[in-house]
């Protein structure tokens, strides 16, 4: 199941599914999950923080957003031609990575157990030791989750979270400590890569771009960089403008 070309998904001069891959997805294969509110799209907070803004927001989308968010409210934001409004307050803002399958060799791993809804605690505690970044108690909904346990504890996980059509993003990568250096990582990237080219699709991820550790463990399996882009979080006002003080 070796891949040696990047797979050709969209004509010269159309929209790549992976530029913007929150719209794709939302609009896409989970619009069942889509929070929407004037062109705003989001998945449910306990889902995911990824969520879409029109390419260049006006005032209504920016307070259609602080409506979504709640006075104060935390969200994450696309890459932005240009700042948010006076009152938002931008918390985190860390450059980041999206990789693609371009040559990986996808495989089953036969120790590897699928995770769902009664596995949510476990999961929910090994990212907190381990940091991958965000999952949510709903997250699991998103896709395939698969894990590896040691003495019955959950130890190491990866699966499934946006999903533009034809594309599938392998997320929640994560090992505990105690087993670091085993290759599971590698062994559950490939496990969850090999459902997602089973069902004709193709694999692709995003990570820090300080994570030097992580991508050269992806490009070792075969994941090479598409784009850069950027993570930010920021804090909605404290005060929401007056219904209809914002007309489009």
């Amino acid at each position: 199941m070796a891949r040696t070309t990047a797979p050709t998904i969209t004509t010269p001069g159309d929209p790549h599914p992976l530029d913007n891959p929150a719209r794709s997805s939302l609009t896409g294969p989970h619009a069942h999950f889509a929070e929407r509110r004037g062109r705003i799209l989001r998945y449910p907070v306990d889902v995911s923080p990824w969520l879409d803004l029109p390419d260049v927001p006006d005032a209504r989308d920016w307070a259609d957003l602080a409506a979504l968010a709640g006075p104060g409210g935390e969200v994450g934001l696309p890459p932005l031609r240009e700042g948010p409004p006076p009152g938002w307050e931008i918390v985190h803002r860390i450059d980041g990575v999206q990789l693609v399958d371009v040559s990986v060799v996808p495989a089953p791993a036969p120790d590897a157990v699928r995770l769902g809804p009664a596995d949510v605690p476990e999961m929910l505690d090994l990212v907190a030791r381990t940091r991958p970044g965000p999952f949510l108690p709903r997250t699991v909904e998103l896709g395939t989750y698969l894990g590896i346990r040691r003495n019955g504890a959950l130890v190491a996980m990866a699966g499934e979270r946006l999903h533009p059509p034809g594309w599938t993003e392998i997320s929640g990568v994560c090992t505990d400590a105690s087993v670091r250096g085993q290759g599971l990582a590698s062994r559950l990237v490939l496990a969850v890569a090999y459902g997602i080219r089973e069902r004709g699709e193709t694999p692709f991820l995003h990570t820090s771009a300080g994570n030097t550790t992580a991508i050269r463990l992806y490009e070792s399996l075969g994941f090479r960089l598409r784009r850069r882009t950027e993570f930010i979080s920021a804090l909605a006002p404290a005060e929401l403008p007056p219904a209809g003080a914002a007309p489009r």
